[in-house]
């Protein structure tokens, strides 16, 4: 990528992060390390020269790394990434609640939903294992000592089961809709749904506190 030669943190960090794909790779390295091949399915439509040319940028920035033919991985300095992520992500939510149409769709990509919506630590959010089954594979969301967050594999003796297209299930994640409208969205609910409500954290929850 040609520098925009700006003394400036948003320019420079663009020089690092601002071409097409490279903050989807990001978001699929946010999940956790991936080879090669798993990028490739993670990312339907890149072409794997582009791939290889991004990832090598990365690499030599500092943002990945890779330990001989091990899979990469973030650095300490990309995991730093996290949040401006999820701040485009909620930035974006509202975007969120149209049709799915002709665009593609992987249920790993529901951790960054999850990790907007169930922000922070809370005290008070109860132990919970939720399976969420949309996409090409289930998920399970996890709430333990006061965090949520998701895994992609499918739940052992889930407390709910929720099934559905991935819009209607990222709006529920949201809040948008209840239990009795889930039916009308295509939504399947094995359980309470109320359980999802519980967990969502109250603005005023600081993340670590």
């Amino acid at each position: 990528m040609k520098s925009y030669g700006q003394f400036c943190g948003l320019a420079r960090g663009l020089d690092v992060i601002g071409d097409r794909w490279t903050l989807l790779i990001v978001r699929e390295l946010l999940v956790g390390p991936r080879r090669y091949s798993e990028l490739v399915e993670g990312l339907p439509g890149i072409a794997t020269n582009l791939l290889a040319d991004r990832l090598r940028s990365l690499e030599e920035q500092g943002v990945v790394a890779r330990d001989a033919e091990g899979p990469y991985q973030l650095t300490d300095w990309g995991q730093g990434l996290s949040e401006p992520v999820r701040a485009i992500a909620r930035w974006a939510a509202p975007l969120m609640t149209s049709p799915i149409g002709e665009a593609t769709f992987r249920s790993a990509w529901l951790a960054l939903p999850v990790a907007v919506v169930f922000d922070g630590v809370d005290p008070d959010r109860p132990r919970a294992t939720i399976e969420v089954r949309s996409g090409n594979a289930p998920v399970t969301i996890e709430s333990r000592n006061g965090r949520v967050w998701m895994e992609c594999r499918p739940a052992v003796a889930p407390d709910l089961v929720v099934s559905g297209p991935p819009e209607a299930i990222v709006e529920i994640l949201m809040g948008a809709f209840d239990e009795s409208s889930a039916a009308e969205r295509g939504v399947s609910v094995q359980g309470d749904l109320a359980q999802l409500d519980r967990l969502r954290t109250p603005p005023s929850t600081v993340a670590g506190e």
